[in-house]
């Protein structure tokens, strides 16, 4: 038990850390540090925990139920491979930290630095020990949108914004791929989860839906590892901040589609289509990325090139599949990781302490920084391979797979070749960084007098370049074990035999790596000058730019084609808009009703009433006529349309539904003194709008009517088939029967809504929230017309009559006709919040519950802002409402994620009696506190809308207070305009 909490502690505590960042001043720079450093520190020391259960080849497991009944669960799994993968990625997250303490100017945000950086750690160690496919691909995406806050971080860089932009869209195109792929692994597998799939590699490569399954998973996976041709969008992102590339691109984003090739290898590898496309991307990613590197002049573009290509080396090692070039695959993620986190870091204190990146400006550094050229030296020796370093180690295993033969394809003849050409352009881009910027003349046009860094910032790059030396000369002690268990989670029994001596005698691979260092130095002492003096870019490839490539495809298509569509079918007005979406519904529902088997009626059905009859005609007269004033009698048009909603009430009741009643009635109030709040800052309707009684105006009108009578009788037909069909009865006596016994509640339509049904509510409410507060931001931005500004024409009568009355002021008689009104209406306020409670308390028995009692609560606050104007009522009332709206969303998760602590799904209720002092046994259910958080958001919800519109009074009388009083000949020259105060 020890073991599963502390698996489920694993990917929650970064983002409890990205709480408390977000939420820390920020001021306290080293507190936002040490508070990074120590979750990833409490992350190793898990690890540690958890180490002996997994040397021993377990796998543990954590699960929390979330919707069992389909197979979706918060599965979480660890085994060699993510134990190892999650100790990289602590590791170097901790060391990050230490070093962006020292690299990030005073100046930058850290709160919100550092709440990205854990946010994107624990959507990466989600990733890593997702047992589920789905939870997987829930964690897939929120790296690609938290990298895309981290490399967008100096977001007043336009360059920034656009490269987080296109990672952004790159990665999550590719996620909606893996998402498909995924759902057809399912479908093939039978399960989501990730021990089955695995286990049934057969039934998946041998079914029909195998390639398609293949290649939409590949697309996540190449993209996420940016491999060709979506490479593009690594390099681009080098403007994030140096260590969010150190993190990124050594051991975490580009990590995790190599990661999750490999974790779905058992399963998926092993068949000619595996190897003809992951060997060929993989082989083109890793010579096109060695290429490019070579040619940069940026030290982080050929970082990030150099880093594609070994992206490359990796992939293809997947795609030979082989156990041996498993093993090599995962141990050059782990060299690559170490080797390129300091070269990262390194490139990183050179720019902070020149100013510049600039390969052709830099020069002799060395002098200035001796400690730093020794440490460089190391990392880029590694990734060059050169011997006694662990980059050499994973090179020597790489030749060693692509010499063998396994696959009768020309890719196989080819492979060696391209990987000895490629790793001899590694060579030369990895002599270029050190000869370019530490030998050779010293530089004097540096913006920056350069020197050492400070002693912190240059230690994560001194630990790695140590981890570089001992693995390289003592890998059997060192790496080997953890290899080992990393390499048997995989593979289990068909782990090869494998040694990780430094000295295995004359062999192919060893004269590959010879050949390889040695036409690396000479091609680079023979080309280096003519890489300086020459653009950027290989000759011939120069001009293919991906990232160019990007932009016009995605201006074409977001901006071209969307030109042309809302040329065509497009429109600025609201009722064309209108009409299309009519239309589409309309045309759905043809379809809908194209195949339906209409029953006969049956004999005996429910006798006509013709009470009930008259109580639909008229609401149906009140409709009509709200249609038919609509446009020049707007209050009218209300009127009618709350007469239709008052007969819907009716209608419920009538038929036994006495909660939709309630519900119908206290909404049908709230919306209309809404509507009617809003209809006061329209333009006004008093003269008839030229050309209205023109031909073409009417054919419109007769057009619309047509297409209005159409979809009224397609709903009344859609509606007659449904309800005409015969229900299976079990669903319904399926209720009736386990609402009080599993629900504690005696009101069934109430049990189903926060119990039976409640995450279906728990997404309605978060809806409602999200809605609330985008109605509130476009009301704030709303500007009435200037016609709108001027009073009703009753105030204007009535303001008259004051003025021309002795003894009167301006609004007296507005003051008297509502004096009793608002006395009334402020009376009304503690009853009402009295009816609101016995809503909400008597719901989960009788008709009521928390969205009717918020609703209830609601029209209280309303209707003391109708009583009394908006500062009156707010300097003795103030709401708050986005904090009730907070605060319910608050509750209503929270009551689902505690029933976790007693090992139930999410939003899983408990009812039971509870004995309170001098009343006796109540029932009590968890579903009360659930439909409290219903409740609060409720109100809060409705209040926000009532504030945004009621505010609009304050902004037309603080214009008119800022507005100078207009001349009359001001006045006559504006035509008019607001005129005096009369």
């Amino acid at each position: 038990m020890v073991e599963q909490n502390l698996l489920l502690i694993l990917p929650l505590l970064p983002f409890l850390g990205c709480l408390a960042a977000a939420g820390a001043p920020s001021q306290i720079r080293d507190g936002e540090a040490w508070l990074a450093g120590l979750v990833a520190v409490a992350g190793l020391l898990i690890l540690a925990a958890l180490f002996p259960a997994v040397a021993a080849g377990r796998v543990i497991h954590a699960s929390v139920s979330w919707a069992p009944s389909i197979g979706l669960d918060l599965t979480f799994r660890i085994d060699g491979l993510a134990w190892v993968f999650l100790a990289l990625i602590m590791a170097i997250a901790l060391l990050v930290v230490i070093y962006a303490r020292y690299y990030m100017s005073p100046k930058d945000p850290a709160a919100r630095f550092y709440a990205c950086f854990l946010a994107f750690l624990g959507s990466m160690s989600g990733i890593v020990v997702s047992g589920n496919l789905m939870l997987l691909f829930v964690f897939w995406e929120l790296t690609s949108v938290t990298s895309f806050l981290l490399i967008a971080y100096w977001h007043h860089l336009p360059v920034a914004r656009d490269s987080a932009r296109m990672a952004l869209i790159v990665t999550g195109s590719g996620g909606l791929c893996l998402l498909a792929g995924l759902l057809l692994i399912g479908h093939m597998a039978g399960s989501y989860d990730l021990d089955v799939v695995l286990a049934s590699a057969d039934v998946i490569r041998n079914h029909a839906l195998y390639p398609p399954a293949l290649i939409l998973v590949l697309l996540g996976a190449f993209t996420k590892s940016a491999q060709v041709p979506f490479h593009f969008w690594l390099p681009s992102a080098m403007t994030a901040p140096t260590p969010v590339s150190a993190f990124l691109h050594s051991a975490t984003m580009v990590k995790a589609g190599v990661f999750l090739l490999i974790r779905v290898s058992p399963a998926m590898a092993g068949t000619d289509l595996w190897f003809l496309i992951v060997g060929w991307v993989g082989i083109a990613t890793l010579l096109l990325g060695a290429t490019f590197a070579l040619f940069q002049h940026d030290l982080k573009g050929l970082l990030a090139y150099s880093t594609i290509s070994h992206l490359g080396l990796i992939t293809t090692l997947i795609g030979i599949a082989t156990p041996l070039a498993i093993v090599a695959a995962i141990f050059h993620i782990l060299n690559h990781a170490i080797f390129k986190a300091s070269l990262f870091m390194a490139a990183g204190i050179i720019e902070h302490e020149t100013g510049t990146r600039d390969m052709r400006r830099l020069g002799g550094l060395h002098r200035a920084m001796p400690i730093t050229t020794r440490l460089a030296i190391v990392a880029s020796a590694a990734m060059a391979g050169v011997p006694l370093l662990n980059g050499f180690l994973s090179k020597e295993m790489f030749f060693a797979a692509t010499v063998e033969r396994n696959y009768a394809h020309a890719l196989d003849s080819a492979m060696p070749w391209i990987a000895f050409a490629a790793s001899a352009i590694g060579v030369a881009y990895s002599l270029r960084f050190i000869v370019s910027v530490f030998f050779g003349p010293v530089a004097t046009d540096l913006p920056r007098t350069p020197h050492e860094p400070p002693r912190w910032m240059r230690f994560p790059v001194e630990i790695l370049v140590v981890v570089c030396l001992i693995v390289g000369i003592l890998p059997a002690y060192t790496v080997g074990p953890f290899l080992e268990m990393a390499a048997h989670s995989v593979l289990g029994t068909a782990t090869p035999e494998y040694s990780l001596a430094l000295w295995h005698g004359i062999n192919a691979p060893l004269v590959m790596s010879v050949l390889a260092l040695a036409a690396g130095s000479v091609g680079f002492f023979l080309l280096r000058r003519a890489i300086a003096a020459g653009k950027e870019g290989p000759p011939l490839l120069r001009g293919i730019q991906g990232r160019r490539i990007f932009d016009r495809v995605l201006v074409t298509v977001s901006w071209r084609w969307a030109r042309a569509a809302f040329r065509y079918l497009g429109t600025e007005r609201l009722q064309p808009q209108l009409r299309l979406l009519v239309l589409l519904a309309f045309a759905v529902g043809l379809v809908t009703l194209a195949g339906t088997r209409w029953p006969a009626p049956e004999a005996g059905g429910a006798p006509f009433d013709p009470v009930f009859a008259i109580l639909w005609l008229l609401g149906g007269a009140c409709a009509i006529t709200a249609a038919w004033q609509a446009k020049y009698h707007r209050f009218a048009a209300l009127l009618m349309v709350g007469g239709a909603g008052l007969v819907t009430c009716v209608s419920f009741a009538w038929l036994s539904a006495p909660d939709l009643a309630v519900t119908q009635l206290v909404v049908e109030v709230v919306t209309t003194v809404l509507l009617l709040l809003g209809l006061r800052w329209l333009p006004k309707r008093l003269e008839e709008i030229p050309g209205d009684l023109a031909v073409t105006a009417r054919l419109r009108r007769a057009r619309d009517l047509v297409l209005a009578i159409a979809c009224g009788a397609g709903l009344a037909a859609i509606s007659y088939a449904i309800m005409s069909q015969s229900i299976d009865p079990r669903i319904a006596t399926y209720f009736l029967e386990n609402a009080y016994v599993e629900g504690g509640g005696t009101n069934v339509v109430n049990v189903i809504l926060v119990d039976f049904r409640a995450f279906d509510t728990f997404g309605e409410i978060t809806v409602l929230a999200i809605v609330a507060l985008t109605v509130f931001a476009l009301l704030r931005r709303f500007r009435p017309a200037a016609e709108a500004d001027e009073p009703p024409e009753q105030q204007l009568l009535q303001n008259k009559f004051d003025e021309a009355s002795e003894g009167r002021d301006r609004g007296d008689t507005l003051r008297d006709y509502l004096h009793v009104p608002s006395v009334i209406m402020q009376w009304m306020f503690a009853p009402i919040i009295l009816l609101s409670l016995h809503l909400f308390f008597r719901g989960h028995d009788l008709p009521g519950g928390g969205f009717a009692g918020g609703v209830v609560l609601a029209i209280a606050f309303l209707l003391q802002y109708l009583a009394a104007d908006v500062v009156t009522v707010e300097d003795r009332l103030r709401i708050l409402p986005v904090r009730w709206i907070g605060f319910g969303l608050m509750v209503a998760a929270l009551t689902g994620a505690g029933s976790w602590l007693f090992g139930y799904p999410f939003l899983t209720a408990h009812a039971q009696y509870v004995e309170l002092p001098y009343i006796g046994k109540v029932p009590a259910a968890t579903a009360l506190i659930f439909d409290a958080g219903i409740y609060s958001l409720v109100v809060g919800a409705t209040v926000l809308v009532l504030l945004a519109l009621a505010h609009q009074s304050l902004r037309a009388a603080r214009k008119k207070a800022q507005d100078p009083p207009e001349t009359p000949a001001a006045g006559a020259e504006a035509g008019g305009g607001v005129g005096g105060t009369g």
